[in-house]
């Protein structure tokens, strides 16, 4: 035994116990202690069962989303028909289906040429009539199932922009099943205002005021009606410009009287269109519409250049805020309503974090105990690794900003056992191997070598297990998981190697401590 390599195997190890200890150091240093870069202020987070907090699932409404994405489909088509010339009846949409009647036959090959070319992803189907052909078009079965899963991930990315602007810590985000999305917003005791910044639609529309009421005309309400002002704009159905040309969205103090606005900073593009409607448009009233209602409608006194607009609409600050956080998110692609709401108090937090402490402690201690009963030395050796087993643990999920949950308690309970377990086949190896007569170094080097398959076979299989636990599981599932996993990976290194270099260095010193028999 080369005493040298013992010596800087066990010098690895204190380095390593050093750098665990520095990042799970802001655990017990007071609040106000400077820390440097590296290590966060809160290394663990507690996740919405042990601190409280909010927990909602969504459900997305796809078909909508299909819907609306014909229905942008069907304003695109309008525009190539007029620029080509093709004539045609009123574009009706119902459903997923778009009807419209050529008014010449002649024109049917331009027609097929237009949405073979620039709609690739419509079915083209046609009925027979004594008049003009009425040719329908709907989405293809693969194009309605991507625009359904690209619903679900663009729902899931904008919640997500929402809530980390809504300042909540470690939140959980997830997709659950084909159409829901899981939202457990931890610390979060006010479910009402996280429900209505979550699940407004937020689209953003430019109309303009209509003269009178007629075709091609709609009547929305108005968001805040002021005393004597309307309440009620009967509005173009035409859409000038749409939420997607806004770059950012700031709130703005506003005066005493109106209170804060937002203000609305547009695109390059943006700026330009913005630009040419408000030429075309002076001394009528653009209205600013947000989910089918009107915030606003001022009088377009000229052309307004620079990329900005306003809406304002009496808001309180927490409202104007609010709004500017759903602009700058952008729009979900489709309606999305609560499927279950569920609250979770901080006293229930403590109850829980009080019982998983209690249940690991005792489960510890219980361990600790029969090691040192049963295999004496060997045992109080093995107990150490385990602390330090633990130590390792808790370390890398402080370094990685893990969140822990009530499962995640349960997850390091069970690798405790594992880890003991692991030392109960090396310990009974060794133990087979000094009946035999063998010396101890001669039997520390049969028992590991022994003990490694079955233990290197035992962890390899479940950590597989817990991969695909954290892949396809939901939120508590991933936080059993996850410290199922780092467990399994410092339980190989302390129960295997660390207990080696112990035994290594005894050895090295022509010294070894008693293995019961």
């Amino acid at each position: 035994m080369n005493p040298g390599n013992v010596v800087y195997r066990l010098a690895a190890l204190a380095v390593l116990v050093v750098a665990s200890l520095v990042y799970l150091s802001p655990l017990v240093l007071p609040a106000d202690f400077p820390l440097p870069s590296f290590l966060q202020r809160e290394p663990l987070h507690l996740g919405l069962d042990l601190r409280g907090g909010t927990h909602l699932l969504f459900a997305v409404d796809v078909e909508k989303a299909v819907e609306n994405n014909l229905g942008r489909a069907a304003d695109e088509l309008r525009r190539e028909l007029k620029d080509q010339k093709i004539q045609t009846g009123e574009i009706t949409q119902q459903g997923k289906t778009l009807r419209l009647s050529l008014t010449s036959p002649d024109q049917r090959a331009a027609f097929d040429d237009l949405v073979k070319n620039r709609f690739p992803n419509l079915v083209m189907t046609s009925q027979s009539s004594d008049g003009p052909p009425v040719i329908e078009l709907s989405p293809s079965p693969r194009e309605q199932e991507q625009q359904r899963r690209f619903a679900i991930d663009q729902s899931l990315e904008t919640i997500r922009n929402r809530i980390d602007q809504f300042g909540v810590s470690e939140p959980s985000i997830q997709r659950q099943g084909d159409q829901d999305i899981v939202v457990q917003l931890p610390g979060v005791q006010d479910p009402q205002r996280a429900k209505e910044l979550i699940g407004k639609t937020a689209v953003l529309e430019f109309k303009l005021v209509a003269d009178k009421t007629g075709a091609g005309t709609e009547k929305l309400q108005a968001a805040n009606p002021l005393p004597g002002a309307a309440s009620e704009y009967v509005l173009d159905k035409k859409v000038l410009m749409s939420g997607s040309a806004v770059a950012d969205a700031r709130v703005r103090p506003g005066t005493q009287l109106e209170g804060p606005y937002v203000e609305l900073i547009l695109s390059d593009r943006g700026a330009r269109e913005f630009e040419a409607i408000t030429g075309e448009s002076v001394g009528r009233n653009l209205a600013i519409v947000l989910d089918g209602k009107v915030f606003s409608a001022p009088v377009i006194r000229e052309k307004i250049g620079g990329g900005r607009a306003s809406i304002t609409g009496s808001f309180d600050i927490k409202e104007a805020r609010d709004l500017a956080i759903v602009l700058r998110a952008g729009a979900l692609p489709a309606p999305i309503k609560i499927a279950e709401e569920r609250t979770v108090g901080p006293s229930l937090g403590r109850d829980s974090i009080r019982q998983g402490i209690v249940s690991l402690l005792v489960g510890g201690a219980l361990v600790v105990l029969f090691m040192v009963f049963y295999y004496r030395g060997a045992g109080l050796l093995a107990d150490g690794a385990l602390v330090l087993n633990v130590l390792f643990m808790m370390a890398i999920l402080a370094a990685f900003g893990a969140t822990l949950t009530l499962p995640g308690i349960a997850g390091v309970v069970l690798t405790l056992g594992m880890a003991v377990d692991a030392n109960v086949l090396i310990n009974e190896r060794i133990r087979e191997e000094l009946r035999t007569g063998k010396t101890a170094r001669a039997a520390l080097e049969a028992g590991y070598d022994r003990a490694w398959a079955a233990i290197r076979d035992s962890n390899i299989t479940t950590l597989i297990s817990g991969l695909i636990l954290f892949q396809f599981g939901s939120g508590p599932v991933k936080g059993f998981a996850v410290t199922l996993c780092v467990g399994l990976v410092t339980t190989v290194f302390t129960a295997v190697f660390v207990t080696r270099m112990y035994y290594d260095w005894q050895l090295s010193r022509r010294q070894l401590l008693t293995v019961s028999v």
